[in-house]
């Protein structure tokens, strides 16, 4: 299934798309898909529904409403840095042995073609198209990286908007940089997992003005997403509904030489395959 959240900002409405055209509205059964939905096994108890209404032509048409992040709010948005060995290697960093782990705000959170605004004081913000991965169950400690997959609520597409001088030049963690608001574009819809034949073969792009800055692919991963979570399960609990941002292919704006930044008037189109594309207007401080 392919979920989404429709409508405008603070009043989105579940649904499951069923394709460009069309989607099932599920607003009379689930609330949102939240921390409740995903933690009560809500993916597997929707599933007959949708069927049933798709095959009884009880779908709607999309009409141009705003898509909003396909999650509601999550109780955290965790990153993994550097976790593309090609990405690594254009910022002359040493390929990590275990997975760098950094948190984002998660009001950061906004839908896949929302404006992206830059904050005050910045100076370098830039882009990085990203597989986000959607926890299932309360989740700690898990036994194997197998058990991991069992874990997974499916997977979306994520932009980790960064300002470089507040992640790398201002002291402190990452979160400076990447925690200002409109920072976590998601969307448009996650894809549950058997929605995904092969999670490590999926082509990403992101192009900035119509010029293609990232063009990579997830084989090149350096931890593939049950390593992650199984990892990040032995140091905290994953709540149902929880992000998390794997990382990032070579082309982001730090890495040329010399370096590209977004300004305002920018415009970002990203996107992952089977996993949809976005599309953001990048504005100036308030």
């Amino acid at each position: 299934m392919y979920l989404m959240r429709i409508g405008a900002t603070g009043a989105e409405k579940p649904v499951a798309r069923i394709d460009d055209d069309t989607y099932v509205d599920l607003s009379d059964t689930v609330s949102d898909f939240d921390e409740t939905f995903f933690g009560s096994g809500g993916v597997d108890r929707i599933r007959p529904l949708v069927a049933e209404r798709a095959a009884t032509g009880r779908v709607s048409r999309f009409a141009g409403e705003r898509i909003g992040a396909p999650i509601a709010r999550p109780h955290q948005i965790l990153c993994i840095g550097l976790n593309y060995s090609d990405h690594a290697a254009e910022t002359g960093q040493a390929v990590p042995d275990e997975p760098i782990l950094f948190t984002k705000s998660p009001n950061t959170l906004v839908g896949p073609n929302d404006d992206v605004r830059i904050p005050r004081g910045a100076t370098k913000p830039d882009w990085e198209v990203e597989l986000g991965i959607v926890i299932g169950r309360r989740t700690s400690y898990l036994d194997s990286v197998d058990e991991a997959r069992g874990a997974i609520a499916g997977y979306l597409v994520v932009n980790d908007v960064s300002e470089r001088a507040f992640q790398m030049e201002r002291g402190g963690q990452w979160a400076k940089g990447k925690s200002a608001e409109t920072f976590n574009p998601a969307g448009p819809w996650l894809a549950t997992t058997d929605e995904i034949d092969d999670v490590l073969d999926l082509g990403m792009w992101l192009d900035v003005n119509g010029t293609r800055r990232q063009d990579g692919n997830t084989k090149t991963m350096i931890f593939d997403p049950y390593f992650i979570v199984h990892h990040l399960s032995q140091f905290l609990v994953l709540e149902p509904g929880d992000l998390i941002n794997t990382g990032t292919p070579p082309g982001v704006g730090m890495g040329f030489n010399p370096p590209v930044w977004l300004e305002p008037g920018d415009v970002m189109e990203l996107g992952i395959h089977h996993l949809g594309s976005q599309r953001q207007n990048v504005l100036g401080p308030r």
